[in-house]
């Protein structure tokens, strides 16, 4: 039975994840800085085939405790999906300061944690791989969106480079990158943006996604077509002309 371990499972798309990959028949390491979602989310679940582990992804010892927890219940790590992330939107210097650090100290400093920790375990199962949640607001600094849009930029480079690095450990390390999916983390939060392109997708078409991304060799997989025509179109367009038409996107 393939095992995955989940951050940020209680809601969102690591939720959608999770309920796809059980019906699946993958053995779960669900992990949430609370208890209660995964409790409901597990309630009708075989308990033989999942393990909770409560942990804030940004305290490497909380970690180091969660994912020796489930490893304490599998024989191997086939999948570490870093899916925990936060986001908020507003004008840079309208959101408070530990706001900011908050968003990067989930995004990147909880992916780093979890890496870390996983990688004896993922070294030692042949064929292992890490999924990491990006977004595509990596592909240009997004208005109103900056220490999140960073964030996900920290994640692609992160990803790369633990693409090369990791290969020789025959680990695959790649990451998803979707426009605006609804979920609990985009609800009540509104910009120019987000109306002029609209939310399209949910957290089970990422979840879809993610599943599709287990059985290839991608390292970064875009998601819609809008999406992609722009991530293409960012190849070759100017700075200037990208900068120009998030202005006009974002009304900035």
């Amino acid at each position: 039975m393939k095992t995955i371990l989940i951050t940020g499972a209680g809601s969102g798309i690591g939720r959608a994840v999770a309920n796809l990959l059980y019906d699946n028949d993958w053995n779960l390491g669900l992990l949430d800085v609370n208890r209660e979602p995964l409790a409901e989310l597990t309630r009708d679940w075989d308990e033989s085939r999942y393990c909770i582990q409560v942990a804030d992804v940004t305290n490497a010892d909380m970690v180091s405790t969660a994912i020796s927890g489930y490893m304490k219940t599998v024989p191997q790590l086939d999948v570490l999906f870093n899916c925990a992330g936060v986001l908020e939107i507003g004008d840079f210097e309208s959101i408070d300061l530990h706001r900011h650090h908050q968003i990067l100290d989930i995004n990147n400093r909880g992916l780093l944690n979890c890496c870390y920790v996983a990688f004896p375990y993922l070294r030692d199962t042949k064929g292992a791989r890490v999924v990491n949640m990006s977004s595509a607001s990596s592909l240009f600094g997004v208005p109103g969106f900056a220490s999140y849009s960073a964030s996900k930029f920290w994640v692609k480079g992160f990803t790369e480079s633990l693409n090369v690095e990791w290969a020789r450990h025959d680990i695959t390390v790649m990451d998803i990158e979707p426009p605006f999916v609804r979920t609990p983390m985009l609800a009540g939060k509104e910009s120019q943006i987000i109306k002029r392109l609209g939310v399209k997708l949910d957290a089970d078409d990422i979840a879809q996604q993610v599943f599709a991304a287990l059985s290839t060799h991608d390292l970064h997989r875009p998601v819609g077509l809008e999406y992609k025509v722009l991530r293409t179109a960012r190849k070759y367009l100017p700075d200037v002309a990208t900068r120009t038409l998030m202005k006009v996107l974002s009304g900035y």
